[in-house]
This record gives structure tokens, sequence and C-alpha cells, in this order.
């Protein structure tokens, strides 16, 4: 039986990086429930004992991944403008991210030990900024997370329909200002 190595034809090591470009594709062609290292193992052409060397499971793939998705949402998000606007710009970006990649947003759901990294990173600073606008920090950590994966899940499904997903995303927008003045209300409620 010929059985794949761990190293791809032509003599190349298996990366990281191309990994998490296989798993990437492997999630956004076929859905979370694809991922496993055994798939990925054989889109990669090598043994699934391989990809240990790498990552140490598939909770740890998927930290990596968002990582790599997730990582530009927190990328210089203004200090210099007030916490209602930062949070915007936090939460547009997070959409647009989930928008691009949901079978990874829901892999996460459905792996709760990927809920590290990037991931935590992001709601900490979500909830950085919400500490600073309201005392119902929970309630409104849920709505704004909620609204940018139910809309975010919506963007993906409109991603071949390019007119379609540019009126999505205006509409996100659009959502999202009623709801941070809502916030904003409920702050000065304290």
């Amino acid at each position: 039986m010929n059985r794949p190595r761990g190293r791809p034809a032509r003599g190349q090591g298996v990366t990281v990086d191309a990994i998490l470009d296989a798993a990437l594709s492997l999630l956004d062609e076929e859905g979370e429930q694809a991922l496993s290292m055994r798939a990925l193992a054989a889109r990669i052409k090598v043994t699934p004992m391989s990809l240990y060397h790498h990552v140490a499971d598939r909770a740890a793939l998927l930290v990596a991944l968002s990582g790599k998705i997730y990582g530009g949402v927190l990328e210089d998000v203004p200090d210099d403008r007030s916490p209602q606007e930062a949070l915007r710009v936090l939460l547009l970006r997070y959409h647009e991210a989930v928008g691009r990649h949901p079978a990874l947003t829901l892999a996460i759901f459905g792996e709760p030990a990927a809920f590290a990294g990037t991931t935590v990173r992001i709601t900490q600073r979500l909830e950085a900024l919400l500490s600073a606008l309201t005392p119902q920090l929970r309630l409104w950590r849920d709505i704004l997370v909620d609204h940018a994966h139910g809309s975010g899940l919506a963007l993906a499904a409109a991603r071949d329909d390019a007119v379609h997903a540019d009126t999505l995303r205006g509409q996100y927008a659009e959502a999202l200002d009623p709801l941070l003045a809502a916030l904003r209300a409920s702050g000065k409620e304290r």
C-alpha cells in the first residue's frame, strides 16, 4: 500500500502556513463538520501524524486559524476615539471576517477549547469598551456579538453576489448605529 508520508512531493516539508491554508480551504468548501485532522492530512497528502508536529489537535488548529482570520480585527482600533466609535470599528471588522469565513466561526462554536487566543482578545477588548458605556456589560456583549454573527453568516451566503453582499454590509452598518445609540442611552441611566 502506498501511503503518503510526512513530506509532500518534491521533498518540501509541511509548514504551518500550508496547514492553515488547507484547513481554511477545507472549512470554506465543505463546512465545519468536514474539518478533521484526517481530512486535512488527505488534502495536503501527508499522514495525519505529520500534522501533529505543527498543531496539537483540532482545537489548536482552530485557535491558529482564528488568529490568522480574526487577527486584523484588533489592529489599530483607535484609542483616540470614543468607546462607541471604537466598538463600531471593531464590530464592522469582525462582521466582515465572519462573513468571509463563516465555517470557522461555526467550528469555534462547536469546539469550546477553540475559544482562545484571538477570539478571547476580541471579547476582552469588546468588554473593555462596553464597560466604559454600560453597566449591562454581558447583555450588550451578547447582543452585539450575536448581531455580528447572524449578519455575518447571512453575508457569507451572499458572497457570490457582490451587489447583494454590499447591500448586506450596508444594512449591518445601518442596524449597528441604532444599537450603539441604545447602548449609549442605557449607560446614561446609570
